[in-house]
């Protein structure tokens, strides 16, 4: 696995490539290189290519509209998805393709918590992925379902994958303890409107076994369609 890594703005990217020379899935994936290492090396004979997208302000890059912090002494949600998602496009997809020795069948865009509700808030913004994977994703967000049922992707995607810890619902937090339900909605109104999806559960709360977690949902998102 080839690994290079170019600054893109004030963006680190790491690009990590198989020895592929046609065509294949890309996955762009907002994560740090050392932890994208190891997701790369959990993903047997998986994805062409990731990218890895480090140097994010999460609370504000990928919450879709200004919303209250979450957690004592935390940060307030900044609302900065739009324009973040722009630079994104116009700028970080074109110049990591660019480099790229083929033109990608599959592109994905897959995240974690935050990044996976940004992943799929994406596609209400943008048609340029065509697979998404919301991976414990904060679905909990407020406003964000009722947003995904008013309105409608630019693009159906081909797959939508969701997950969440089985123990993610169990919180005093009321805002977070409907993550569970919210995501199930989610995943059912987006196989409504023609997408296949799938929703799993795995043990344990929001922080366990992360990259496992993406690893799961990355291979899912990555097969053929047949698959």
């Amino acid at each position: 696995m080839n690994q290079q890594l170019i600054k893109i703005g004030q963006r680190q990217v790491v690009i990590f490539s198989a020895d592929a020379s046609s065509s294949g899935p890309i996955i762009y994936i907002h994560i740090n290189a050392a932890d994208a290492a190891q997701l790369v090396s959990k993903l047997a004979g998986g994805a062409a290519v990731l990218v890895a997208i480090d140097q994010v302000d999460w609370n504000h890059d990928l919450s879709p509209w200004p919303a209250k912090r979450a957690f004592r002494g935390s940060e307030d949600f900044g609302g900065g998805a739009d324009s973040y998602l722009s630079e994104l496009t116009k700028t970080i997809v074109p110049t990591v393709e660019a480099s790229l020795p083929f033109t990608p069948s599959i592109r994905v865009l897959a995240g974690y918590s935050l990044a996976g509700l940004f992943a799929l808030y994406a596609i209400y913004r943008t048609d340029l992925f065509n697979r998404i994977g919301s991976i414990s994703g904060s679905l909990w967000y407020d406003g964000f379902l009722e947003f995904m049922q008013k309105n409608q992707p630019l693009r159906i995607p081909e797959r939508v994958y969701f997950s969440l810890g089985d123990r993610e619902k169990i919180t005093r937090n009321s805002r977070l303890a409907v993550v569970e339900d919210h995501t199930i909605q989610a995943e059912q109104h987006l196989r409504k409107l023609g997408a296949a999806t799938i929703f799993e559960e795995n043990p344990g709360n929001h922080f366990e076994v992360a990259l496992g977690r993406l690893a799961k949902g990355l291979q899912w998102l990555t097969c053929p369609l047949t698959g």
